[in-house]
């Protein structure tokens, strides 16, 4: 199992990150092999085995994955939380794309296959978060929305906070619809910045959309990673839902204070 590091956050000795890649598993056909999504339509137990071997390579028991929807939506995993049952963990989590915790030995992580997922962390005051950014969730804003939420419920600093833009769909490839110019114009985003146009096909940069949400929001420019890791480019290392179909494996982002 190879498990990709940022070197953002690699000089933070407090905590362990992650992205997976479809190497290491036991999931066969489109899910072949380290698909970490319980969601994708995957053998139940051979989602559940991927599972079981990232908890013994990270020595944790405790991994949180929501149920994402291309939302908005935020969890906070507190103590709370933490003493619920299967059941009540999973009516919260469901139609929640972004996780926020200061509880220590808890893995978050979201799971994606070409859209953003992005990776929190405030050394000062030790907060985590994960969030899904596909094109619905970042003309959301999401990555904004994540920074107001550790502001109002922690305490952080944007200027404090660093943020990795992980493995993803490239804007070189990413071809999309001309209504989506209209969406994120809507929302407020720079087209100009995040749009391109080549043979007169309309391209969506998602790396540069979430930058600019978050130099915004006043995260400092060198706080922020893109990883520059294309999914749909190195198809054969990382899931790619546009390659593969929507029933296909997924890679965990994931974050954990020690």
């Amino acid at each position: 199992m190879e498990l990709i590091t940022f070197d953002l956050l690699n000089k933070f000795s407090k905590i362990a990150h992650f992205c997976t890649t479809r190497q290491g598993g036991v999931s066969v056909g489109n899910y072949a092999s380290m698909n970490m999504s319980p969601f994708s339509g995957d053998n139940v137990e051979h989602q559940s085995e991927n599972l079981n071997l990232l908890k013994k390579k990270l020595n944790s028991t405790d991994l949180i994955i929501p149920f994402q929807t291309h939302g908005t939506e935020i969890g906070i995993i507190n103590e709370d939380f933490i003493q619920k049952n299967f059941a009540e963990r999973a009516d919260l989590l469901n139609g929640v794309d972004a996780l926020i915790t200061k509880e220590p030995n808890v893995c978050i992580g979201v799971t994606t296959a070409d859209c953003v997922p992005l990776i929190f962390y405030d050394p000062q005051l030790e907060v985590i978060a994960v969030a899904h950014a596909g094109w619905r969730g970042t003309c959301g804003r999401i990555a904004e929305k994540v920074v107001k939420r550790m502001q109002e419920e922690f305490g952080s600093h944007p200027q404090h906070i660093n943020v990795v833009i992980g493995p993803s769909i490239s804007g070189t490839v990413y071809n999309v619809g001309n209504e989506l110019i209209d969406n994120f114009s809507s929302a407020g985003f720079p087209v100009a910045e995040i749009f391109n146009t080549n043979n007169e096909l309309i391209y969506l940069d998602l790396w540069r959309a979430n930058q600019w949400l978050l130099e915004s929001m006043g995260v400092p420019a060198d706080h922020i990673q893109i990883s520059e890791i294309c999914t749909y480019t190195q198809h054969e290392k990382f899931f790619s839902a546009r390659r593969l179909g929507l029933k296909s494996g997924r890679m965990l982002s994931a974050i954990m204070l020690k």
